[in-house]
């Protein structure tokens, strides 16, 4: 299995070279991903367990699914295939806007990332791959935003940062 690239980029979202996945997290150099947020018609969000055998982060909560994009493909059409991938599902995703953040893990790694934040919605239970996925499960947004306050351990670095853009997004944007 070849090892996955990433679409390394400037601060335009201009590509500019890709590079082993790893190497780009430990070398902290900035490069494209994405943030997926599913959220049902009760206005919750579908928030996943990382599976316990991820390299990092393992059994933090997060975002519905976040990744890569690879080489040649859209935003959404990497979501999509995360999603996919795994949760299971596929449902149509709107991109709603990009930031970049770093964020260092206790492991020396270092997401620096442009983040193509998007959203879809979607009413069933999803089917978990075991592979990336431990569990899920709905939370409304206002009890995501205090529960990481009263437990910040339990969720991923990233997912604190995007978690904030995303509920300011809201906040502005009538949706």
């Amino acid at each position: 299995m070849t090892e996955e690239k990433v679409i390394l980029v400037n601060e335009k979202d201009e590509q500019i070279g890709l590079m082993p996945k790893l190497e780009a997290h430990e070398k902290a150099v900035l490069h494209r991903a994405f943030s997926v947020f599913i959220l049902n018609e009760k206005n919750e969000i579908m928030l996943q367990q990382r599976a316990s055998q991820k390299y990092h982060s393992p059994l933090l909560w997060t975002n519905t699914c976040c990744s890569h994009q690879r080489e040649g493909e859209t935003n959404v059409q990497a979501g999509t295939r995360r999603l996919f991938e795994e949760m299971g599902f596929k449902t149509e995703l709107k991109e709603l806007f990009h930031f970049i953040y770093k964020a260092p893990f206790d492991n020396g790694l270092t997401e620096h990332e442009l983040d193509h934040v998007m959203i879809g919605y979607y009413n069933e239970a999803p089917e978990i791959n075991p592979e990336e996925v431990e569990s899920w499960k709905w939370m409304c947004i206002e009890d995501v935003k205090s529960d990481m306050q009263l437990h910040p351990e339990i969720y991923t670095v990233w997912f604190k940062i995007i978690f904030d853009e995303f509920y300011h997004y809201l906040e502005e944007h009538k949706l």
